[in-house]
C-alpha cells in the first residue's frame, strides 16, 4: 500500500516537524492546535508541484448531522472523505476549524483535532490514485469549549496531505457542519384530573447548556411550540407557540377537550440544538 510505502521516500521526522500534532482532539486542552492548523496551511499555500496537488472530496461530518453537545460526557464524531492524487499519498489530515482565515492564528476561533491520523484505503484509478479515508474527533465539551459558548455554530473542515514527495496540499473548506449546545425541555399541565371545557395551565422551561459554568441555563425568549396528542393517538397537534420568559420558563393555558399528553417542543437554533418535554397526562372527566 503506498500509504505506508511512502515512509521510506522522506522521514517521519519531516512529517511531525510540519504537522506538529499532539495526541487528544481539544484545542482548548491543547492550545497549539490552532497554531498547528495555521502552521500547515501556511506551508501549503505554495504553487503546487506536478508531483503533488492532491485534491479532497465527499467530506462529512457526524454522518452529516449536527453536533449537540451538553455539557458532560464525551462525544466521537465520524469524519470521512475521500482524496485524490496522480502519484499517490502519504500521509493525511484532518481538523475542524471556526473561523474566517485558517494561515492565521488571529482569525481562528476555534480547533478541533481528529484522535489520530485518518486510516485510509487505496484504490488505483485511472490517472492516479483514490483513498477512502475515516478519522475520529472525540469531543469533550467540559475541556473544548470551557473558555466561551461563542463557538457554538457553524465549523469547517480542514483536510492536508502529503504526496510521496513530501508536497504538501490542503483543503480549509471541504464541507462545514453545525457543533450545537444541547437543550432540555420540560412540561406540566394541571390541574389533574379536569372537567372537560375548564382551563388547563401548561408550565415548563426551557434550558440549554452552558459550556463554561458546567450548567444548564435558562435560555430567554425563544419560540416553543404546545401540542397536544389525544390518548389513543400516536400523532401530536401543534396548539399555539410561545415564547420563554427572560430565565426559559414557560406558561400557557388551553380548553381541555378530550383525555391526552400535553409537551412543549423547541426546534433549535443555529447554535443550539432542538428539544421535545415528555408529554404530561391530563384526565378530562
Amino acid at each position: 500500500m503506498r500509504m505506508r510505502a511512502a515512509a521510506t521516500v522522506f522521514s517521519s521526522a519531516v512529517v511531525l516537524s510540519a504537522l506538529a500534532l499532539p495526541g487528544a482532539a481539544q484545542a482548548s486542552e491543547h492550545p497549539g492546535a490552532s497554531t498547528d492548523l495555521r502552521a500547515f496551511a501556511s506551508r501549503s499555500v505554495q504553487p503546487k508541484d506536478s508531483l503533488g496537488g492532491t485534491t479532497f472530496t465527499d467530506g462529512v461530518v457526524n454522518g452529516g448531522k449536527d453536533i449537540v453537545l451538553g455539557v458532560t460526557g464525551k462525544k466521537a464524531v465520524t469524519v470521512t472523505f475521500t482524496a485524490f492524487d496522480e502519484e499517490g499519498v502519504a500521509v493525511t489530515q484532518a481538523f475542524l476549524w471556526q473561523g474566517t482565515d485558517s494561515s492565521s492564528t488571529d482569525t481562528i476561533t476555534g480547533g478541533l483535532e481528529s484522535d489520530d491520523t485518518p486510516t485510509c484505503t487505496e484504490t488505483a484509478v485511472q490517472g492516479g490514485y483514490s483513498y477512502s479515508c475515516k478519522t475520529v474527533f472525540t469531543i469533550d465539551p467540559a475541556v473544548a469549549f470551557k473558555d466561551g459558548n461563542g463557538t457554538a455554530g457553524t465549523w469547517k473542515l480542514f483536510l492536508g496531505a502529503y504526496d510521496l514527495y513530501a508536497n504538501a496540499s490542503y483543503n480549509d473548506d471541504v464541507t462545514r457542519t453545525k457543533i450545537k449546545r444541547a437543550a432540555k425541555l420540560t412540561a406540566d399541565a394541571s390541574p389533574e384530573p379536569v372537567k372537560k371545557g375548564k382551563t388547563i395551565t401548561v408550565t415548563g422551561k426551557l434550558s440549554r447548556a452552558n459550556w463554561t459554568t458546567g450548567k444548564y441555563a435558562g435560555y430567554a425568549t425563544q419560540p416553543v411550540q404546545l401540542q397536544f396528542r389525544k390518548k389513543g393517538s400516536n400523532t401530536y397537534t401543534t396548539l399555539k407557540t410561545v415564547k420563554t420568559s427572560s430565565t426559559g420558563t414557560l406558561s400557557t393555558t388551553t380548553k381541555a377537550v378530550s383525555d391526552g399528553y400535553y409537551r412543549f417542543v423547541f426546534a433549535g437554533t443555529t447554535t443550539t440544538g432542538s428539544a421535545k418535554a415528555t408529554g404530561d397526562f391530563v384526565d378530562v372527566q
